[in-house]
């Protein structure tokens, strides 16, 4: 995993204080890859409850990574119960790294 122990706590604090404690975060694409080189930071939070106003906590959770990690692009998947499955949801989901 192409990510520091502090940027791990750092996606993982911001999920958990957002979306709540119960929060899965996983991070998935090339920083999964010690192989690849650079790359933005793709994570996908779960949530097993339903969240109203998902797509704004999205982007508030986006927003807040990329300032707390120093300007890097974060790209954000937020998931709930009602989050109809894409297939970028499900390759996060079946081949992300838990945080």
């Amino acid at each position: 995993m192409r990510l520091s122990l502090k940027h791990q706590s750092v996606i993982r604090q911001a999920a958990h204080e957002l979306v709540g404690d119960e929060a899965r975060v996983l991070l998935f694409g090339s920083r999964t890859d010690d192989a690849q080189r650079g790359g933005d930071v793709d994570v996908l939070v779960q949530s097993p409850r339903l969240l109203p106003g998902r797509l704004e906590l999205e982007l508030r959770l986006g927003a807040r990574l990329e300032r707390a990690l120093g300007g890097r692009k974060v790209d954000v998947l937020l998931v709930d119960p009602s989050t109809p499955l894409q297939p970028v949801h499900r390759i996060a989901l079946s081949q992300g790294v838990p945080l």
